[in-house]
């Protein structure tokens, strides 16, 4: 457990000094702040409106909300850009010869480097979420809906980063295992649009395997447990896939 906190911060460590991280984290921002700011000036002038409206959404809806499933779109291009060289970069420079001979299990490489780059993504996302919760100064917040948009932004960035280190894992290049990611994640993005085709029994498959389709409910503050479950589960089944993939290489050494 020692030699995987080791990686997580020696991963962590090497984001940070690396200039692309910064940039991201930069621009990710920048961007959130604007189509923070956008959304609060359409809350604005909406607002009377509203007001006669019975049960009309709050503030949390109209602004939280669209602001995090925004966010997530955005990720799912950023993560992969992350996530690309944490292993393919040490294939390609023969380091990953010198991780697989030292004295270190292959549950622990990858879970120490899909807790570094999570561990980054959190940080992300916890500089995201202090822009709405700046509104509590002015207004009525919903801090539960809050808390659970939060929720599934983490879970779905931790799928997002268990996905990219697979497709890291997979080959030496990472503009390689960029695409593969962002395809990857793409595809399991547009499932739940795939499953309004064909008979009713896939499509209710094909929208359960979806990853958008258990982060609406999450962003809307529906916090249901099959939710949570399917993102812990695909996290550890593409976590499972990258140890066995390192597993192949020591193997075949």
């Amino acid at each position: 457990m020692s030699a995987t906190f080791t990686i997580a911060r020696r991963e962590l460590h090497a984001l940070f000094l690396s200039p692309l991280a910064w940039a991201v984290l930069a621009v990710i921002q920048a961007i959130a702040a604007y189509l923070f700011l956008g959304r609060v000036n359409d809350f604005l002038n909406v607002q009377t409106m509203l007001s006669r409206v019975p049960n009309a959404p709050g503030v949390t809806d109209f602004v939280v909300a669209p602001l995090f499933g925004s966010v997530s779109i955005i990720l799912l291009m950023v993560v992969p850009l992350l996530s690309m060289r944490m292993i393919a970069d040490e294939r390609r420079t023969g380091t990953l010869t010198l991780l697989l001979s030292a004295p270190v299990s292959m549950s622990e490489i990858v879970i120490g480097k899909f807790l570094g780059l999570f561990a980054f993504l959190c940080l992300m996302v916890a500089m995201i979420t202090c822009m709405p919760l700046s509104l509590e100064a002015g207004t009525h917040l919903d801090l539960g809906k809050l808390a659970a948009g939060v929720l599934g932004l983490v879970l779905m960035l931790g799928a997002f980063a268990a996905a990219g280190l697979f497709m890291s894992a997979m080959t030496s290049q990472p503009v390689v295992a960029a695409v593969g990611s962002f395809g990857l994640l793409l595809l399991l993005w547009i499932l739940s649009f795939a499953g309004n085709f064909g008979n009713e029994a896939l499509g209710h498959v094909l929208s359960y395997l979806s990853l958008v389709k258990h982060f609406q409910g999450l962003v809307k503050g529906e916090v249901v447990s099959t939710d949570v479950v399917y993102y812990v589960l695909v996290i550890i089944l593409f976590l499972a896939l990258g140890i066995r993939r390192l597993d192949a290489d020591r193997l075949q050494r």
